[in-house]
């Protein structure tokens, strides 16, 4: 039998390559792994209808009590984050431009702080409700595509993020998912020495068809390793679009009610679970949320 002429078989070679690339699925740019996972976390218009969300949770840190928290948030941009250590509640409050902390003294009475600046930066660079992906564009956000990664054995897009104050963060995305895995940011401890926080995002679960990460752990200088991470933020409870008065994240001039209550024992996760204001149909416990993935 002849051999086939060299010339055929590159066409053959040639035609084979051509017809792999033609039905291979082209690589993701940054605007379509943002396009995907906005559609994965439930849709653009899904999330624009968010004014306002709770967060009621715990906090675990290892060799700790576990210490229960509330976070308040309200578009623009306004956050109210209040956590219970020792049986005294600690409260850290942003308006959009100002930030403060109101904290129990040595004394025993609150004592109240304005904002760093390192806080502030931090504050301001914060996303709020929705992060920094969902109308990204609309916020002076720039994200690219860096490269990508595989975090605990799997493949995720690594985004690099340029808020509009010029600083860079990267956020991982899950390449099947397209959910947010993983996020970096720079921070600085009391000392005043710059370090990497990496924060994870578990157990994504579904809230009036939003996806929300109801487990978020976080280290500083850790490895991808989430057995490393000291610090696991459990959300117990979601309520979406409550009422959230203004004033509440305005700076405290005296210990207000919430204070006071606590101050009688009551954590903050029961003084919100009691609040009779909050629609009852916007209202989310989350079975089974205190756990990891």
């Amino acid at each position: 039998m002849r051999s086939i002429p060299v010339w055929m078989s590159i066409a053959c070679i040639s035609t084979a390559v051509f017809a792999n690339e033609y039905v291979a699925e082209p690589e993701l740019n940054a605007a379509r792994i943002i396009e995907k996972n906005v559609a994965a976390k439930g849709g653009l218009e899904a999330w624009r209808k968010i004014q306002s969300m709770v967060w009621i949770g715990h906090i675990e840190r290892a060799g700790a009590a576990n210490l229960s928290y509330v976070l308040e948030q309200k578009r623009p941009h306004k956050t109210r984050f209040e956590i219970k250590v020792q049986n005294q509640t600690a409260v850290r409050i942003y308006d959009g431009t100002h930030g403060w902390k109101l904290r129990p003294a040595s004394n025993g009475r609150p004592e109240l702080q304005p904002y760093t600046s390192e806080e502030l930066i931090f504050a301001q660079n914060g996303q709020g409700i929705d992060g920094p992906l969902i109308d990204y564009q609309a916020k002076g956000i720039v994200v690219t595509l860096d490269g990508v990664d595989e975090i605990e054995g799997r493949k995720t897009y690594r985004l690099d993020v340029k808020l509009p104050s010029g600083i860079s963060q990267h956020v991982w995305i899950d390449a099947q998912t397209f959910l947010d895995t993983k996020y970096d940011h720079q921070s600085r401890n009391a000392l005043g020495r710059a370090g990497t926080v990496t924060v994870f995002y578990r157990n994504y679960q579904t809230i009036d068809g939003l996806q929300i990460p109801l487990t978020i752990e976080s280290g500083s200088g850790m490895a991808q390793s989430s057995a490393r991470l000291t610090d696991k933020m459990v959300i117990d409870r979601v309520l979406l679009n409550p009422p959230l008065e203004d004033q509440s994240f305005a700076k405290p001039s005296v210990p207000g009610l919430r204070d006071a209550v606590s101050a009688r024992g009551e954590t903050p996760r029961s003084m919100l679970s009691q609040h009779t204001g909050f629609p009852k149909l916007n209202t989310r416990s989350v079975p089974g949320s205190a756990g990891g993935d």
